[in-house]
């Protein structure tokens, strides 16, 4: 039996260790390369829907997740000032009778040490950190990584899934334009147990209002409420996740908004602020025995809650691809051909949903209570998030 390719993988972020996990349990050789000096995720809670879900289920994580997430018993849409509310649609049972998988909330934190602690139980020296990756070589039919440290650790395929700002995808392809979008966004965790009764229920909450929009939802086996606020500025256009911003600063974006979305700003614990960038998905991810993964090749708007969603579908596309192929450049084109058509639509479908979110409809009290009963209607919902949950990167076509 010929031997499986060796892969090396830039970048040890959600999508980088999903796609080790399921190379290593499919018996390949894997080495991720991590550019921190410590391995750990920032940021604060995503949204796994069915699609999401089913595939860390499928990788054997499903007791694991469960002890951490949140699983809600449905998501809900308010007005940014009256706090009217609307069913977005219901979770829980319900995911699972109509998608095969639950919908959960969880900790990116949380999500990532599981990964990590997979990929490590199957090969204890997989991951190493303080090594960013600069560009790489192809000769051969072997790939080499050049670290900026000076190693360059050899195999057969490199996959990059060194993010938004991926130095392999700056290598492969022409620089993609970026375009500020005008939103900032905060980011903050707030202890659950501090806040009003109505803000402790189990659910997932979009504040919807005139150029902003709000996200709330339980994590960390429900003991912090995930806090992001999106508004509408130019004056803010660095986009690090770590710039801390002040409870003030975040508060006056949200002027005269509901009394309960101030409440959750000044209990989170230190707001974080952002600039939106939108980028043009890729539609070519792969060159000779390299391929990108992840916010690498299609960074997407959070506005339909699927950037962390699809690097785990890359991840079991690319996985299914390479047992499948054993011709290396074929098995990477059909990768890339499974997904660019579905990566695509939403990235398109994150900008679209946006303008939804913000629209300025919702600043007249009588107009707004129609804008929500007519975008917000059963088959209007069902229309924009089927197609999402019932996708099966296990099963689709390769």
């Amino acid at each position: 039996m010929a031997r499986k390719p060796h892969v090396l993988i830039a970048g040890a972020g959600i999508g980088g260790l999903t796609a080790a996990l399921a190379l290593l349990q499919r018996g390949h050789d894997v080495d991720v390369y991590e550019q921190a000096p410590v391995l750990m995720e920032f940021g604060a809670g995503i949204q796994l829907a069915a699609d999401g879900t089913r595939l860390l289920i499928s990788l054997g994580l499903e007791d694991a997740m469960r002890k951490v997430v949140c699983e809600a018993a449905g998501k809900e849409v308010r007005i940014w000032n009256t706090g009217q509310t609307f069913k977005l649609f219901d979770l829980g049972e319900d995911s699972v009778r109509r998608f095969g998988a639950p919908y959960w909330f969880v900790h990116r934190g949380d999500l990532h040490t599981i990964l990590k602690d997979a990929v490590l139980a199957l090969k204890p020296n997989a991951i190493h950190t303080s090594a960013r990756a600069m560009g790489y070589t192809e000769k051969d039919g072997r790939i080499t990584l050049e670290l900026e440290d000076g190693r360059r650790p050899q195999g057969d395929i490199l996959v990059g899934a060194d993010g938004v700002h991926s130095r392999l995808r700056q290598q492969m392809f022409d620089p993609s334009k970026s375009e500020f979008t005008g939103i900032i966004a905060w980011r903050g965790l707030a202890r659950r147990s501090e806040l009003s009764a109505d803000l402790q229920r189990m659910v997932g909450t979009n504040w919807v209002g005139p150029g902003g929009h709000v996200i709330t939802y339980p994590i960390h086996s429900g003991e912090w409420l995930n806090f992001v606020g999106f508004g509408e500025r130019d004056d803010w256009q660095v986009e690090s996740w770590h710039e801390k911003g002040s409870h003030e600063e975040c508060a006056a974006d949200f002027q005269n908004w509901n009394a309960s979305v101030h409440e959750i700003i000044f209990k989170t614990d230190q707001p974080y602020k952002w600039a939106l960038v939108a980028r043009s998905p890729l539609q070519t991810w792969s060159k000779g025995h390299a391929t990108l993964l992840g916010d690498a090749c299609h960074p997407t708007l959070p506005f339909l809650a699927h950037g962390a969603i699809m690097a785990l579908e890359d991840a079991i596309v690319l996985a299914r691809c390479l047992d499948k192929y054993d011709n290396i450049v074929e098995a990477l084109h059909r990768y890339q051909l499974a997904r660019v058509e579905r990566a695509t639509k939403i990235v398109n479908g994150s900008t679209e949903t946006g303008k939804r979110f913000h629209n300025r409809t919702l600043a007249d009290p009588v107009a707004a209570v129609g804008f929500m009963e007519r975008e917000w209607a059963p088959e209007k919902v069902r229309t924009r998030y089927d197609w999402l949950f019932e996708y099966d990167a296990t099963s689709v076509p390769v």
